[in-house]
Order: structure tokens, then C-alpha cells, then sequence
């Protein structure tokens, strides 16, 4: 289906766009797991990670390897994803891990959304976008909070130039994603709910982060923002291309 082929193709170059920052930016998210290990080993690790989403999010959009695509990914976002349990762990308290922990896992699902649409078994490709589906809409609850939780931060990213002001499109993108959530996770309109949440997604990307960039092309912090983005829009639009729940 040519929708499931343009969700590969955001999701695949959205991962390159990570995987090249990730080369460079010993911040990103693949030095915060490298990091981890051993000193003498972290920096050949987080190459690897990085190389890895960049050849596999190329393979991800050639019909012949997208499978085999979608299990790195998906391992490499899935291992991204416990790289934020020792901060969950050491500061319980704090927001930011979970954040991250559930912003990383949505891309898993997207990851998994791939793997279904290769899936021959019938019986298992249902279970498994069903799986995708759930897990999503967990993590668009998280969205959610996220944004509560950093009502400030949020609403200092909405542009001003866009009426009314920068906390009523905070409350109403909040509220979007809660509603999403449910939709997504009781699956009444949940394809609906998630065409829709990736399309308000890309708009952050349009509205929010490429403006950073323009404004400060140097901060390599934007083009790790814009690719995490999109990579969570595509994630959404891939399990709502799923066939079956």
C-alpha cells in the first residue's frame, strides 16, 4: 500500500537524519547508552548505533530488506528505550527519563509496524499490530503528560506569531493527544486517531523545529529534535497502516 510505503520512507530517513547526528552529536541518545559501558568501548559502540539507523533506516525503504530493517531498528529503539531505565531508577522522581523512555519506545512500534506488513501469517500479523497499537497508545498518553509536566517548556516552542497564544495551543495539543490515547488504546477510531495525531506531529516539525534550525542551523540539538519528530510521526502513521488489530 502506497500510504505503508511514504510511512517507510519518513521513518527511514528520519532514522539516517538521527543516525548521522548521532555520529557527531556525543550527546544524542546513542552516546547517553554507549556511555553505559566501558570507557575504552563506548565510542565504537555508539558508532555503531549510529551506522546501524542510518544503513537500516536505508534499507527500510527497498521492499527487499525492509524486514530485516525493521529488527535492527527495532532492536537498536528498543535497546534506546532501556537506556533510560537508570535514570528512571537513580531519580524516580524525575520526568525527563520517562520522557524519553516512552518517546523511544514509540518507535519501536513503528519499527514493528514495518515488521507486520511483512508478516505472511495472518494469525500473527494481527497479534502483532495489535501489540503495536497498544504499546502506541500508551506512549501518546505519556505524550500527554509530557506536555503538562513541561507546560512551560511546551508552550515556549508554539510560535507566537500563531493566535490565540502559546498556552491555549498547549492545553488544545494536550488534550489531542489524551484523546488520541484512549481512541488508540480502546481502538474506537483508532486508525483515525493516529493518521490524525501524525499529522499534528508533522506540523510541530514544520512549525516548531525547522525554524530552530533556520534560526540556529548550528545546534546539532535541533536536528536530533526534528528527526526524533518525525521519527514518532512516522511511527504513528505506520501502525495505523497496519491491516488488522
Amino acid at each position: 500500500m502506497k500510504t505503508a510505503l511514504y510511512g517507510r520512507i519518513v521513518f527511514g530517513l528520519s532514522a539516517i537524519v538521527l543516525g548521522v547526528v548521532g555520529l557527531i552529536w556525543h550527546d544524542s541518545v546513542a552516546w547517553q547508552l554507549a556511555n553505559l559501558f566501558s570507557p575504552l568501548i563506548s565510542t565504537p559502540i555508539a558508532w555503531c548505533f549510529a551506522i546501524a539507523q542510518i544503513a537500516f533506516g536505508i534499507g527500510l525503504m527497498i521492499s527487499q530488506t525492509e524486514r530485516v530493517s525493521s529488527i535492527v531498528l527495532g532492536v537498536v529503539y528498543t535497546l534506546f528505550t532501556f537506556s533510560s531505565v537508570p535514570g528512571m531508577i537513580a531519580k524516580p522522581l524525575d520526568p525527563g527519563a520517562y520522557v524519553n523512555f516512552f518517546e523511544q519506545l514509540s518507535l519501536v512500534c513503528g519499527a514493528l509496524a514495518v515488521y507486520t506488513f511483512t508478516e505472511p501469517n495472518e494469525t500473527r500479523a494481527t497479534a502483532q499490530g495489535r501489540v503495536a497499537r497498544l504499546v502506541l497508545g500508551i506512549c501518546t498518553l505519556s505524550f500527554a503528560w509530557a506536555q503538562v509536566v513541561y507546560l512551560q517548556y511546551t508552550a515556549s516552542l508554539v510560535p507566537t506569531w500563531i493566535p490565540p497564544n502559546q498556552v491555549f495551543w498547549t492545553w488544545l495539543t494536550t488534550v489531542a493527544f489524551a484523546l488520541a490515547g484512549v481512541a488508540i488504546l480502546i481502538n474506537v477510531r483508532a486508525r483515525f486517531a493516529m493518521r490524525l495525531m501524525a499529522l499534528m506531529m508533522a506540523l510541530f516539525g514544520i512549525l516548531v523545529w525547522v525554524p530552530h534550525i533556520v534560526a540556529q542551523p548550528q545546534l546539532l540539538s535541533n536536528y536530533d529534535e526534528i528527526s526524533s519528530n518525525y521519527l514518532m510521526t512516522a511511527a504513528a502513521w505506520l501502525v495505523a497502516e497496519v491491516r488488522s488489530f
